[in-house]
C-alpha cells in the first residue's frame, strides 16, 4: 500500500508505504492489541481514520479477531455519526487525533460507556473492555460471519446498515481481479490509484481486496485533488485509475498539456456515472478507456455488471452485459418484463439454488426492508435501465428517491426531515436537479414559509449544515405557494422534480452553490 507524497503530507504520516510483509507485521501487532481488549465475534468497532492507510490495517486486525468494523466518515455531522454509533452498537471508536475530542463529545452527549482510542494508542484502552458487547455467533462459519456494516442512503430518513460478510469481501475482490477484457490485471504488477472514501464499498472492498487478490499495490489518496491529479498519477506509477463520475468532467476542464496522454501508463479507469458527453472526449484526450460498471453495496459481487468487453457503447451510459451466473430482469411497475429497449426496473439474483450468494446479508435490525428488497426471490435494485438486443444494459434513472451528487447518495427524505425541523418551514420537498460537474444537485421547494426571502434561504441552509454534512444541504431553495400532492395527499415527486428543474433553469431559485463551495473548502482545512 502507498500514500503519495501529497496525501502523506496532509495526514502527517511517518510511513507512506507498506510492503505486504510490513503490512502483515503491523496487522499482527494490532490484532494482538484488539484481542487483549476483548475484540471477538459479535463485537463492532467504529473506524474513523479517514483515508489513511492505517484504516485497512485496522480492518484486517479486527477481522482477524472475528469482529466487525463500522466505517465512520469524518465528513458526517455529529447527529449522523451518533445515529451510526448507536444503531450499530459500536463497542469502541478508533479515531484520528484530529477527530478524537469530537467523538468523545458525541459519546458523552449520548451517555454511552465506550472508549475513543487513537490508531496507535490501543494499549491505553482497558483490557477486556468489550465484554459487555456482542457475543460469539455459533451459527456463522468464518465465511458467513459479519465483517463490516456499511451505511447507505435509502428511501427512508435514516440510512440503512448493510451487513457484509467475509464471503462478500472475498468475492468482490476475486471478481474485480478476474473480470478480464479491458480490466485485465497482471498479478503482482498493477498499481491502483483511488481517491474514493474508504467508508464506501468501492474503496473498502473493490480496490483494497482486489489489490490483495491480485498482488497489486493500492495507492490511496486522501481525496481527489484536480490540480495535482496527473502529477500524482505519474509519480505514483499508477496503472489503474478509479474514478467517480465527477472526475472526468473536472479533468476535461483543465487546459491541454503537452504530456497528458497516459495511454502508455494507465490501462483503464474504473468507475461509474461518467457523463455521456464526457466519456469519449476523455478517452481521446488522455489515452485510456473509462470502464463503466454497475453494482450496489447490497449486491456486491452477487450482481455486478461491467462494460469491460466490446461493445461498450461509449457515451450511451452503457454498463455492460450480465456475466455468467447472474440472472437479470427488466420490469415495469406491475412486475412484468418489458420489451427490448424499453426502460424498467432492474431485478437481479444469482443463478442456481442460492439466489442471494455474494450479496449483502441484510439490513441491520430491519428485516422488513430486507424482505421487501428481496420480494419474489429477486433483488429489486430501484434503478431504471434498458436492455439492447445484444444484451448490453444502459442506465436510465433512479427509481428510489435518491440524489446522486459527486458519487454520494443523498436521501431526499433525510434532508426533508431536517428542513421540517426549522421553525419557519411548514412543508417542503427535496428533488434532484442536473449539475454539469456533480451529476445532480440538491434543490428544495418550501411552502408556507414566513418571511420568504434570500436571508431566510441562507438561514435555512446554515440550519441544514448544522445537522447534515454540507453536501446534503440544498444548493437551491425556492419558496412556492404549494407542494405538489397526489389525490391521497402524498408528495407527487415526479411533479416536484419537474418543477425544480424548471425553476433552476429559469433562475427562480435562491442559489446557494457558493455557500456549499465555502463549506467544502472549510471541511478540507
Amino acid at each position: 500500500m502507498c500514500a503519495p507524497a501529497e496525501t502523506a503530507e496532509i495526514y502527517g504520516l511517518e510511513e507512506k508505504e507498506y510492503t505486504y510483509s510490513q503490512a502483515w507485521s503491523r496487522v499482527a501487532e494490532l490484532h494482538a492489541a484488539y484481542v487483549r481488549i476483548g475484540c471477538r465475534s459479535g463485537v463492532r468497532v467504529g473506524l474513523a481514520l479517514g483515508n489513511r492507510l492505517e484504516f485497512f490495517l485496522h480492518f484486517l486486525a479486527i477481522n482477524g479477531a472475528g469482529a466487525s468494523v463500522v466505517p465512520l466518515s469524518e465528513a458526517l455531522s455529529d447527529e449522523e455519526l451518533a445515529y451510526r454509533i448507536l444503531h450499530s452498537e459500536c463497542a469502541l471508536i478508533v479515531s484520528s487525533l484530529k477527530e478524537e475530542n469530537r467523538f468523545k463529545a458525541i459519546i458523552d452527549r449520548q451517555g454511552l460507556q465506550l472508549s475513543v482510542a487513537l490508531s496507535d494508542t490501543l494499549d491505553t484502552v482497558p483490557g477486556e473492555m468489550m465484554t459487555a458487547y456482542g457475543g460469539n455467533d455459533l451459527r456463522a462459519t468464518p465465511l458467513q460471519s459479519e465483517a463490516a456494516i456499511l451505511y447507505t442512503s435509502g428511501s427512508t430518513g435514516h440510512p440503512k446498515g448493510c451487513v457484509l460478510t467475509n464471503e462478500y469481501f472475498l468475492a468482490v475482490g476475486e471478481h474485480y481481479a478476474t473480470i478480464g477484457g479491458y480490466c485485465a490485471m497482471e498479478r503482482g504488477r498493477d498499481r491502483i490509484i483511488t481517491p474514493l472514501p474508504v467508508t464506501h464499498m468501492n474503496a473498502m472492498a473493490v480496490s483494497f481486496v482486489g489489490a490483495i487478490q491480485s498482488g497489486a499495490c493500492l495507492i490511496q489518496l486522501d481525496r481527489f485533488h484536480p490540480n495535482s491529479w496527473w502529477r500524482t498519477v505519474r509519480e505514483s506509477r499508477a496503472t489503474i485509475m478509479h474514478y467517480l463520475g465527477v472526475m472526468p468532467a473536472i479533468l476535461l476542464k483543465a487546459p491541454v498539456a503537452a504530456d497528458e496522454d497516459f495511454g502508455d501508463q494507465i490501462k483503464f479507469g474504473f468507475g461509474a456515472g461518467c457523463d455521456p458527453r464526457h466519456q469519449s472526449a476523455f478517452e481521446d484526450r488522455f489515452g485510456f478507456p473509462l470502464i463503466e460498471a454497475w453494482a450496489m453495496t447490497e449486491t456486491g459481487a452477487g450482481a455486478w455488471i461491467t462494460a469491460s468487453h466490446e461493445p461498450r457503447h461509449v457515451g450511451l451510459r452503457c454498463f455492460g452485459k450480465a456475466p455468467a451466473g447472474l440472472d437479470c430482469r427488466v420490469v415495469d411497475d406491475a412486475g412484468r418484463d418489458v420489451a427490448i429497449g424499453e426502460p424498467g426496473e432492474l431485478l437481479v439474483r444469482r443463478a442456481g439454488p442460492d439466489p442471494r450468494r455474494y450479496f449483502f446479508d441484510g439490513y441491520l435490525k430491519d428485516d422488513e426492508s430486507t424482505k421487501e428488497a428481496w420480494r419474489g426471490d429477486w433483488f429489486h435494485t430501484g434503478d431504471i435501465v434498458s436492455k439492447d438486443t445484444d444484451g448490453s444494459f444502459f442506465f436510465v434513472d433512479r427509481r428510489k428517491n435518491i440524489i446522486r451528487r459527486s458519487g454520494e447518495n443523498i436521501a431526499a427524505m433525510e434532508v426533508e426531515g431536517v428542513l421540517m425541523q426549522h421553525p419557519k418551514v411548514m412543508q417542503c420537498v427535496v428533488a434532484p436537479v442536473p449539475d454539469e460537474i456533480r451529476g445532480e444537485e440538491v434543490a428544495a421547494l418550501i411552502a408556507q414559509a414566513s418571511d420568504s426571502n434570500e436571508t431566510l434561504a441562507a438561514e435555512i441552509f446554515e440550519f441544514c449544515c448544522s445537522k447534515l454534512v454540507y453536501f446534503k444541504a440544498p444548493a437551491y431553495i425556492a419558496f412556492v405557494d404549494n407542494i405538489p400532492l397526489t389525490a391521497t395527499g402524498k408528495i407527487e415527486r415526479s411533479a416536484a422534480k419537474r418543477i425544480a428543474r424548471e425553476l433552476v433553469a429559469t433562475k427562480a431559485f435562491y442559489d446557494l452553490t457558493a455557500f456549499k463551495r465555502t463549506k467544502s473548502r472549510q471541511r478540507r482545512r
